[in-house]
């Protein structure tokens, strides 16, 4: 046999193969998709990390072949929320900034605060944003300092935080953002400024109108002087979020500024300037508004609707033969028809006496229930003679209607149809009654809502509850604590927490023991405002930690659906009703959880069929109560999720009672509403449509709701 020698060198390669173990594998980060579905999971249960986000305890000790032991694998990365702030990709970044700001957990302030020197400006953004939720004063420095960022988007961004952050804590920045504001102004941010109906504006008219919404929440009238007014006290700019700002900053010095706005070609400028010129209770502006009441000139509706409020909130009777003459014409408006009718009834108009009743027998059941209001406020003598003549009205929200306008007579007179209304087989009428035998001071209030405390109706012994609270009925003690009991098995958390409240309210030590099992309560929402009642009885409770992981109830592999992380297209809602379709696009990315319950719930039929229960003209339209008394909903709540999308005229937001208290109920604004920006769900965008949604009147119907979203079959 042959053999043969080896060169030395491949001598010493081979025997160094065998002597040393080979280099552990490289770390293989995670790919996008998995860190986004961890955090929204970590998100949905209110947590910054979780078993499944921390990486896996690492394997025994292994050895070669000669017993030594062999390098240990390096661990995978974590997947928890602070982890992910740092990661590579900085979509992931931007996307857990968020999550860690609805998540709520002052431990998230630190890694955020860290992470407004991000190189990356959309992060540094959602940064500020995601402090401006937690809502914690320790964000307030760092965000005054990131108003001096480059780049206009985090500028914008960081005084919307601020305004987030309210009055009581972030006072000290009104006047860093109105030099922020200033300065992007007079560097000609606004001088061509967008169009009502623009989609999209720069960078810098968006951050001049994020900052002028931060000093409105700031209740700044100084700060928005120095920011849109120039010496004289005049609007630089005729733009419709200077209007918005002044309209609610609350201030009476910004009178002559929306007197001189109510002029602007902008229905949103005029609306807005009107609308605070009502709210000022501005007497001196009433030559400005008495033309917009005229039925012979051309004023856009919604400036119209603002300026008849206006009228109403003055209560000056020189605005009654316009308002008059505009309930006067032929086809009015349902929405602007009922306006007038409140207004006509906060002026005390008796000249008006004859229309109101007339309406007492319209066809529409709302105008019946706005003119009985109406006629007992403006004369409570034919109110009470008219009445006298009337059978009991057939549908349930009039006879609500008039236990609303009860209070305005003697309780002699009112004690005869208290006690029908007492009795009406329709329990969405007992809550008006019970609220009008409490402002009666009904003698016999303490026994009915003892006996409504037990009812089966969920907003029945609500409203109980809370009316039991404010009077500080102690002798209802024992019947609140059974209330509480009994409505655990409720499938909304309306009685629950109503019980819990008046319970603290007329006994705080009863109520702690409640209140502590409350923090396991199957509803999310529940645990969260009783955490927050213990931490103010003891800010030393560690009771807003005791409540996470937050329950959740939707499958654990949604989080990780490519429909929720990465569509193929952006999913869109048709709303179909007799005066045309609304469509509207689903914003998946933004309120994902959202959406996916908007879309379950429509491809049950759940909106088919519902009735618009609200529609405040220039404001909003309403849908998705199928109690149809705005208190109605699924059975559960979903959780919020706050994004950064503005709400321009044709936004889709989910409508609360509370923090996440989302289910059913969604609304469309008229017009844009940045007081909403940060505080309610925005999920969707009319994209076609919006002439159906102006024509849309309380009362009209979905007829259905089809989903499209390029995989499955519209339904």
């Amino acid at each position: 046999m042959t053999r043969r020698l080896l060169p030395l060198a491949s001598l010493a390669v081979a025997t160094a193969c065998a002597s040393v173990p080979p280099p552990p594998p490289p770390v293989v980060a995670p790919p996008y998709e998995p860190k986004i579905a961890s955090i929204l999971r970590l998100e949905d249960h209110r947590v910054l990390e979780d078993a499944q986000s921390r990486p896996a305890p690492p394997p025994p000790p292994a050895v070669d072949r000669r017993g030594r032991p062999l390098p240990a694998p390096a661990p995978p990365p974590a997947m928890d929320l602070v982890s992910l702030l740092g990661d590579t990709d900085a979509r992931v970044r931007r996307r857990a900034a968020l999550a860690i700001g609805r998540v709520g957990m002052p431990a998230g302030v630190a890694p955020l605060v860290a992470r407004l020197q991000d190189p990356d400006a959309d992060v540094r953004a959602m940064v500020a944003f995601a402090l401006g939720l937690l809502g914690d004063r320790a964000g307030v420095d760092p965000l005054i300092t990131t108003l001096g960022d480059p780049n206009p988007l985090v500028k914008g961004r960081a005084a919307q935080a601020l305004g987030l952050l309210g009055p009581t804590t972030a006072t000290a920045a009104a006047a860093p953002i109105a030099q922020m504001v200033r300065q992007l102004v007079e560097g000609g941010a606004i001088a061509a400024p967008p169009a009502d109906d623009a989609a999209t504006s720069s960078v810098e008219a968006d951050a001049v109108r994020r900052g002028l919404g931060a000093l409105t929440a700031l209740r700044s009238y100084d700060g928005l002087a120095t920011a849109v007014l120039d010496a004289q006290g005049r609007p630089r700019s005729s733009w419709w979020p200077i209007a918005a700002a002044l309209s609610r900053v609350g201030d009476d010095r910004a009178v002559p500024a929306l007197v001189e706005l109510v002029s602007s070609n902008s229905p949103f400028t005029a609306g807005y300037a009107v609308r605070g010129l009502g709210e000022r209770k501005a007497a001196t502006a009433l030559p400005t508004l008495l033309p917009l009441l005229e039925a012979s000139r051309q004023v856009h509706p919604q400036v119209r609707v603002s300026a008849v409020r206006a009228a109403g909130q003055l209560r000056d009777p020189r605005a009654t033969a316009g308002l008059l003459g505009l309930l006067r014409q032929k086809d009015v408006p349902l929405g602007l028809e009922l306006e007038i009718v409140t207004a006509l009834a906060q002026i005390g108009a008796r000249e008006a006496e004859p229309d109101v009743i007339d309406r007492l027998t319209s066809r529409s059941p709302f105008v019946r229930a706005a003119a009985l209001r109406a006629l007992a406020r403006i004369d409570s003598l034919s109110f009470t003679t008219v009445l006298s003549g009337l059978d009991p009205d057939g549908d349930w929200r009039v006879r609500g209607a008039l236990a609303d306008a009860l209070p305005t007579l003697s309780l002699e007179n009112a004690t005869p149809m208290l006690e029908r209304l007492l009795a009406d087989p329709d329990a969405r009428v007992l809550p008006p009654a019970l609220r009008a035998a409490h402002q009666l001071k009904w003698p016999g209030l303490e026994k009915h809502l003892a006996s409504a405390l037990t009812r089966d109706d969920v907003l029945v012994r609500a409203e109980a509850a809370s009316i039991a609270g404010e009077a500080k009925l102690v002798a209802l003690r024992e019947a609140l604590v059974a209330a509480w009991q009994r409505s655990r098995s409720d499938p909304s958390d309306d009685a629950r927490w109503a019980s819990l409240q008046a319970l603290a309210a007329i006994d705080p030590a009863a109520a702690r023991g409640p209140m502590e099992e409350t923090l396991a309560d199957r509803d999310w929402a529940m645990r969260l405002r009783a955490a927050r009642w213990l931490v103010a009885q003891d800010p030393a409770s560690d009771a807003l930690g005791r409540i996470r992981p937050a329950p959740v109830a939707v499958a654990a592999d949604l989080y990780a659906s490519t429909r929720l992380i990465t569509p193929a297209y952006s999913p869109q809602a048709y709303i179909e009703t007799a005066k045309g379709t609304v469509q509207v696009e689903l914003a998946v990315l933004d309120a994902p959880l959202t959406v996916e319950n908007f879309i379950t719930l429509a491809r049950k039929g759940y909106f088919n069929g519902l009735q618009i229960h609200r529609v405040v003209p220039a404001f909003v339209v309403q849908d998705g109560d199928p109690r149809g008394d705005g208190s109605g909903g699924p059975g559960y709540s979903i959780r919020d999720e706050l994004n950064d999308r503005p709400y321009t005229r044709g936004t889709v937001g989910m409508a609360l009672s509370g923090p996440d208290t989302g289910g059913s109920q969604w609304f469309v604004t008229h017009a844009p509403q940045p007081h909403l920006e940060g505080r309610y769900t925005v999920f969707g965008q009319v994209v076609s449509g919006m002439d159906v949604v102006d024509r849309l009147e309380v009362g009209d119907t979905i007829t259905r709701v089809r989903i499209w979203d390029g995989v499955t079959a519209p339904q």
